[in-house]
């Protein structure tokens, strides 16, 4: 196993910065994941560390070696793409032992390495059969198996289960996890996946255009997102944002007011302040009291259902609306639209009117800049001058409000 490091490394394709001044550093025997949207360069991050392309600047170190300039056979790597690159002309044995071959391994420990990399990605019974008699998947697994009888100090892995089918998917994800255990080994892992990402990894590394946005344990970029960016890209479906005017007492926006305790806050009242909340947290009104802190009541009316089997996903209007249908991630942006989950027994229906509520603890708050300025805030004291403290007094007595204290970045 070895530390992986990027210094300051730069990838620009003529105008095009596909990666932009990277600083990374993953630990011995780490499993990190890197996340982001297409085109966001986390798969140029990986050709980088693997040395297919070469950084226009920056260094690569992995451990105590500079292997910016070294070839991929140098740097102690294995790799596996969602490309796949076997020999058509080979068998399945021949294709899993070939760079152990080449290095001049005793056949015994060719066969004892390929049989255990055949029993972890399920090629048993396989491995006289040419890449042409194989599925897809099974294709992909043979590229897995390669990589894993090299015992490298770095795997490399770029969406390598994207081919397997969802059950295979889920057990190559468990497969991965005892491998990386037993093997004690350094792994960076591209996915799209945030399941594979959330489940497997060590820590995330947040990518966008570029540039790395946050690196962090998978529950803390889901509970603590550095920024905008994150809290909408962790998590599914996407926290929902709804812009607004800090003031003396809380949140104003366009369709409800929110009422915490704003000291302590980076934020000065008139500020523009986005506020993010993510569908769990939001409640029916008669659910209030499973909420840490609930809000005043927030009307709304019920647009689309979508039954997920554990939960139901419920598009929520504020205001009028429009009567338009919108699509999970237009409905978690749009001003005018909450994303709330509910339980697979509730009795909410389409057009139905809806009072909810939404837990203070768990919201955050954005800067104009889109950094957080807020994981969580505390309900206002009874005499805070609050944007919806009327609001709060009525509802006072339906049913009992807890004060919770948030976090806040200063």
């Amino acid at each position: 196993m070895a530390r992986v490091r990027l210094d300051n490394v730069t990838k620009r394709y003529e105008d095009i910065v596909a990666v932009d001044d990277m600083n990374l550093e993953i630990e011995d025997g780490e499993f990190v994941c890197l996340v982001g949207p297409s085109g966001c360069g986390k798969s140029t991050t990986m050709e980088t560390i693997a040395g297919l392309t070469k950084p226009t600047a920056g260094s690569v170190r992995i451990g105590d070696t500079d292997v910016t300039s070294l070839p991929p056979k140098d740097r102690g790597v294995a790799m596996v793409f969602q490309n796949i690159a076997l020999f058509p002309h080979m068998d399945v044995y021949d294709n899993i032992s070939f760079g152990l071959r080449l290095r001049d391994y005793e056949r015994s420990e060719i066969d004892r390495r390929v049989d255990r990399a055949s029993d972890i990605v399920q090629l048993e019974g396989m491995l006289d059969r040419m890449p042409d008699e194989l599925s897809g998947g099974q294709q992909q697994r043979v590229a897995i198996a390669r990589a894993i009888v090299r015992n490298p100090d770095v795997f490399l892995m770029d969406e390598p289960l994207a081919n397997l089918d969802a059950k295979l998917r889920v057990h190559m994800r468990t497969e991965l996890q005892r491998l990386h255990k037993e093997l004690d080994t350094t792994i960076i892992y591209v996915t799209h996946d945030q399941a594979e990402a959330m489940t497997m990894s060590d820590r995330i590394a947040v990518i966008n255009d570029g540039r790395l946005q946050q690196i962090a344990p998978p529950l803390t970029c889901y509970n603590e997102p550095a920024n905008r960016f994150v809290a909408g890209f962790i998590g599914s479906p996407s926290m929902n944002f709804v812009d607004g005017e800090l003031a003396a007492g809380g949140l104003a926006t366009e369709h409800f007011d929110l009422a915490f305790d704003v000291d302590g806050l980076s934020a000065a009242p008139g500020d523009a302040v986005t506020l993010g909340v993510r569908p769990e947290d939001i409640y029916p009104a008669s659910d209030a009291d499973s909420a840490t802190s609930p809000s005043a009541a927030v009307e709304a009316t019920t647009d689309v259902l979508e039954p997920m089997g554990d939960e139901i996903f419920v598009y929520l209007t504020l205001g009028e609306g429009d009567g338009q249908t919108m699509t999970s991630e237009e409905a978690a942006a749009a001003s005018n639209q909450l994303l709330m989950s509910v339980p697979p027994d509730s009795p909410i229906g389409e057009d139905d009117r809806l009072s909810v509520v939404l837990d203070r603890s768990k919201v955050h708050l954005f800067a104009a800049s889109g950094e957080a300025i807020a994981h969580g805030v505390a309900a206002p004291s009874a005499t805070a001058d609050a944007p919806d403290a009327s609001a709060e007094t009525a509802q006072a007595g339906a049913g009992t409000e807890a004060d919770s204290g948030g976090t806040s970045h200063e």
